[in-house]
This record gives C-alpha cells, structure tokens and sequence, in this order.
C-alpha cells in the first residue's frame, strides 16, 4: 500500500512539474520577426532562439549573425532566477541570467568578464505568439538600444 502510495505521488509531481514547464509562455521556438524590430546595422542578430525544459533547467539555444553575417550560436542552461549561469560559444558574453518579473516578463543580464554589458526585459505577448526583446548597453565597442521582435514556431 505504502509502496503505491509512493510511486503514485512521484509521478503525480513529475507531471505537475512538466505542466508547469508546458504552461510557460517564455518555452518554445522563436524566430526573428525582422520587419517589426528595430535593429542596429551591423550588430550581431539572433534570428532563432529555442527555450526548452532540461530537467529542473531551462536550456537556451540561440543561433544567428554576428556583425559580418557570418554564423553564430550560444547556448545557456540556468533557471530563471536572476542568478549568473554560463554561456558557451559568444564571443560578447560569458554569463547570463533571467529573472522572472510576473508571467509574461523576464529580465535580462548578459555579462562578460564580469562586468555587465547589456540589460533588458523579455515580454510575451498575452496570446502566446511573439515576445519582445527590449535592451540596452554595449556591444562590440558600440552603445546599442535593441527591439527584438519574435514570433513562437
């Protein structure tokens, strides 16, 4: 009985767990919605980015441009917690973190070698189908201001 009760309770917190990760409006794929954003000529561009559950994680795959067009891609795996957690593979940055403000916002910090070098929020959009990226600071030796357009795939 007791051996039913465990394994029944396991599995109803397994799946509680992935409906909380499938409810969340910030997981998925997203592609860049060029026309609607407002985007700095000769900056990088991250025209895909995936958000995905890794176990009790959040693994972001970001694949794009940098400022000569040629390809790019990052990866970062953390919780949304507004703590630091590695990037790999970008060359502007070598930390990351999210913080969750309510449902649909999360605020961004990219660092790199310590110091912070761009801020921002992430808001999707209350049907679930674009989310904006707002940001600020520097990058490549450039002050930039980024609106980020995307739409869920």
């Amino acid at each position: 009985m007791k051996l039913r009760t465990s394994v029944l309770t396991l599995v109803m917190l397994f799946l509680g767990l992935t409906m909380c990760f499938a409810a969340s409006p910030h997981l998925g794929t997203w592609k860049l919605n060029e026309a609607k954003s407002k985007l700095s000529p000769g900056l990088p561009k991250n025209h895909t980015v995936k958000y995905e559950a890794v176990g009790d994680n959040i693994k972001a795959t970001v694949d794009g441009v940098d400022g000569q067009g040629k390809p790019t891609h990052s990866d970062w795996t953390g919780k949304f917690d507004g703590k630091d957690y590695p990037v790999t593979g970008d060359p502007m940055s070598d930390m990351r973190s999210y913080k969750i403000v309510d449902d649909r916002t999360l605020e961004l910090t990219v660092k790199k070698d310590g110091k912070t070098t761009i801020t921002g929020k992430i808001v999707t959009s209350s049907d679930g189908k674009t989310r904006t990226v707002t940001a600020s600071g520097m990058s490549e030796g450039k002050k930039v201001t980024i609106t980020a357009v995307y739409d869920k795939q």
